[in-house]
């Protein structure tokens, strides 16, 4: 069993990804299979999953809205990634912050003339899988992101406004950030001391530190939470807010919301391990136990301190632990997936109360309190439970083959921190020049009178729900 640093690169040039037809080893067709059923998930884990979670969340006259958001975020940034998104994220573009342009439009892929296509590497050296399921699959990964945010500002902004923040936040925000993190070279290409120096210095700023994001900790949940909690400032409080019912129209739909993102989030994690292998079982335990251990935390904090368990806190506590343990997947033991799940259910407890009322954004869905709060702590617990002496998978030594005897906890954590600070300043401050400039163009907010009226029929001219 061995671990892995990041995220593998596919499509950093065609040299490197789709080796000489010769040379090149066979694509291997269970994990090229397991990736097709990871992405799948992933799509799941959207559209329906996080629509109709956000969904039940609001009120009923503007349920439509949200699924509508929801729904077209995913689609826009599909588009996108497969225009430039995946070229800037995947390839090397000379600079350790944003990649480059082989990979724009898909080009270089598939060579139609030949009836070639590109391979993508895994994380085992010569184990291939087509490079177009990696594209899908890591696009998904963008648009779940970009889904996230639409939470921290739901019933109150313009539906144009939604999709002009996400294409420059998108393009700004999301594409740099997973560059940093998940880009380098790929196994095959280190096979000594040499290579892994010019593989590390031609990888992204985040991973050349060492940091550890299995599937998306700082990449997708801070990264998104941080944009979510700029826009709750800039654009502002709910009108009626403190003075009107603000309740849930239906805890139904996100419960049935939430049960689609747990099942989904087996493709996030376990799909991140690029192969249908060991490192994927553990991150589908993990996934599992820590995800089942943040619910009842959770419910049991809330029933303490409020005397009653909630549906809504039971939900609530199960994605704060599937936020958590996302970053730690794939590198920590179970019991240490078991210890972050516990924490993750009450420190996100505090993240929606507590922490809210100190921050006073209306943030309307708790994206930061949950998926800021929990990515945060899932982000720096990683560097703890990954150690070796805890049952984590350490560092593997791609030189000698296997795992690195050498790991500093204190050391780790060090690494996880700044990726955290870099990931939430970068995030930042893209969200708040974006929704700046999305305001002076188009204007962020509805008026009053159609936010009271409700955004189905204003906006969109239906409503979810006919008596």
């Amino acid at each position: 069993m061995k671990s892995t640093l990041t995220k593998v690169l596919a499509g950093l040039t065609a040299a490197s990804v789709a080796l000489p037809a010769l040379a090149a080893p066979s694509i291997n067709k269970g994990d090229t299979a397991w990736m097709f059923v990871a992405t799948l998930l992933v799509i799941m884990m959207s559209i329906p999953g996080l629509a109709l979670f956000y969904g039940g969340l609001v009120r009923a006259k503007n349920m439509l809205s949200v699924l509508m958001q929801v729904f077209m975020v995913f689609s826009l940034i599909i588009v996108l990634w497969c225009l430039y998104g995946y070229s800037l994220a995947f390839t090397q573009g000379g600079t350790a912050f944003i990649g480059g342009f082989d990979r724009v439009f898909l080009n270089g892929i598939y060579d139609a003339a030949a009836g070639t296509f590109s391979q993508a590497a895994t994380f085992s050296k010569e184990t291939m899988i087509p490079e177009f399921i990696f594209v899908a699959f890591q696009g998904t990964f963008a648009a779940i992101t970009c889904g996230l945010i639409v939470g921290a500002f739901a019933e109150r902004v313009r539906f144009s406004a939604v999709l002009a923040f996400m294409v420059i936040w998108f393009t700004f925000g999301y594409l740099p950030v997973a560059h940093m993190v998940w880009f380098w070279a790929g196994p095959d290409a280190i096979t000594d001391a040499a290579s892994l120096a010019k593989v590390t210095a031609d990888a992204g700023f985040l991973w050349q530190k060492g940091a550890l994001d299995f599937a998306g900790g700082t990449v997708v949940h801070i990264n998104a939470a941080v944009a979510g909690l700029v826009g709750a400032y800039v654009i502002g409080k709910r009108t009626g807010l403190g003075r009107e019912s603000m309740a849930p129209h239906s805890l139904t739909m996100t419960m049935i919301g939430a049960s689609l993102l747990w099942v989904g989030w087996f493709g996030f994690n376990a799909g991140s391990a690029l192969e249908a292998g060991d490192i994927a079982a553990l991150a589908f335990i993990n996934t599992l136990l820590a995800t089942a251990c943040a619910a009842v935390s959770w419910m049991f904090g809330e029933w303490i301190f409020k005397r009653k368990p909630s549906l809504l806190g039971a939900v609530s506590g199960a994605v704060s632990g599937l936020v958590a343990i996302t970053p730690a997947c794939g590198f920590v033991g179970p019991m240490g997936a078991l210890v972050i799940g516990l924490l993750a259910g009450v420190v996100c407890l505090w993240g929606v109360t507590g922490l809210k009322r100190l921050l006073g954004a209306d943030d309307s869905l708790d994206v930061f309190g949950v998926h800021g709060v929990g990515g945060i702590l899932g982000a720096l617990l990683t560097g703890v439970f990954a150690s070796p002496q805890l049952g984590g998978q350490g560092i593997w030594d791609y030189i000698a083959n296997k795992g690195s005897p050498d790991y500093s906890i204190a050391g780790q954590v060090w690494v996880q921190a700044q990726a955290v600070g870099i990931t939430i300043v970068w995030s930042a401050v893209v969200a708040f020049i974006a929704f700046k400039l999305v305001d002076v163009v188009i204007g962020l907010r509805v008026p009053v009178e159609q936010e009271r009226e409700g955004l189905d029929i204003t906006s969109h001219g239906e409503s979810a729900y006919h008596s």
